[in-house]
């Protein structure tokens, strides 16, 4: 039986074009999950936060449930209220 782990690492061994969506998808989940995490520690609704962000609810349902890939200005408007940013650091 393969587990989700296995199965990226096979997609990452297959070529480097491969490797790199894989560590993009890894990367996006991370931030999009602390997102939600945050958000629920809070208590506060999809609807609460696209409000306060001047957004649709929906967009905030369809980035939470990886519908849609958020551009990096959404992603500032709904980090901020959370008290969360985004830092740029090097590749291990």
């Amino acid at each position: 039986m393969r587990t989700w782990t296995d199965y990226k690492r096979h997609v990452k061994s297959i070529d480097m074009g491969s490797k790199r969506n894989m560590e993009e998808i890894e990367a996006l989940t991370e931030i999009v999950s602390s997102v939600i995490k945050k958000r629920t520690e809070m208590g506060i609704s999809q609807r609460e936060l696209a409000a306060e962000c001047n957004i649709p609810q929906s967009s905030v349902a369809r980035i939470e449930s990886f519908k849609t890939t958020p551009k990096l200005d959404t992603l500032m408007k709904l980090m901020r209220p959370l008290g969360l940013k985004l830092q740029v650091a090097p590749i291990a």
